[in-house]
């Protein structure tokens, strides 16, 4: 991090990648910093993301903890600052702060099996963990690892080139869904929380990882519950919550909780210690 948390550093986007085919806009931006600059980070943290006179925004990084070139982030084309960003090409300059807010618990998940549910531009957050778990020096401390990976249609999967790679791991095995038939569609079709049941996993030493629009969160932890794992062992993480990145604007603050410094990842036996409101 720069020794000052409000002063960004100059990136600039050495390629672009178009993740979805329909009407969400989203793309992953590979940046490098200026300076020979390299920025650690964990799965889990973020950074504030800008374009001087147009805006500020948080974002998850999206690429491999491990990679020290260059970060990576995707970004959905959501209102003035990401139509920005989605304007500039290779060798545009963007603005970064960062790396923010906690981590996923690596040591907790150590030695256990691994569920990730990911929904559509939720799977971002959850690509640095599954990057750090497969990594060759680590993907011994884990066990099995189930994937389920959500969108509303094929068209808005992201992270397609990844899949084969991901699948070939040991121990590993992916489900895709969509939520309604497609021609062609060969994977599953339904919403996340009906499929979890269908999915072959020890619910006594399992670990959830969720990530995804705040209802399907809610409803799949709920299923889990159902299924026997304890709210400790769900995890999620509150990126939509955030403003500033540094706990001093206060948008994102739950009771006596700041999300963007005490989180944004948390389980769900913490978040049903906090006020209703996530």
């Amino acid at each position: 991090m720069s020794e000052n948390p409000y002063l960004p550093l100059k990136a600039e986007i050495l390629s672009v990648t178009q993740e979805t085919a329909s009407d969400l806009d989203v793309k992953t931006y590979r940046l490098k910093f200026t300076g020979g600059y390299k920025m650690d980070f964990l799965p889990g943290q973020f950074v504030e993301l800008s374009i001087p006179g147009i805006g500020e925004a948080p974002f998850g990084f999206a690429s491999n903890p491990f990679e020290k070139e260059y970060i990576e982030l995707t970004i959905k084309r959501t209102g003035v600052l990401t139509d920005a960003i989605h304007s500039l090409g290779i060798g545009s300059t963007l603005w970064v702060r960062g790396p923010f807010g906690n981590t996923f618990p690596i040591d907790q998940l150590k030695n256990r099996d691994i569920l990730i549910i990911g929904g559509g531009i939720g799977l971002a957050p959850l690509r640095p963990l599954i990057c750090y778990m497969f990594n060759q020096a680590h993907r011994q401390n884990f066990g099995k690892v189930n994937m389920l990976i959500a969108a509303r249609g094929s068209s808005d999967l992201i992270y397609r080139s990844d899949y084969d790679k991901w699948e070939k791991q040991k121990d590993t095995d992916i489900a895709l869904t969509i939520d309604q038939e497609e021609p062609g569609w060969t994977g599953l079709v339904g919403f996340p929380h009906n499929l979890v049941t269908d999915i072959s996993f020890d619910r006594k030493k399992t670990t959830a990882v969720l990530c995804g629009p705040p209802i399907m969160i809610k409803a799949v932890a709920q299923k889990l519950l159902e299924e026997g794992l304890t709210a400790d062992r769900i995890l999620t993480t509150l990126e939509m919550r955030m403003t500033c990145g540094i706990g001093k604007c206060g948008k994102c603050n739950i009771g006596h909780k700041y999300i963007c410094v005490d989180g944004p990842v948390y389980s769900l036996a913490q978040l049903n210690a906090m006020p209703d409101e996530y």
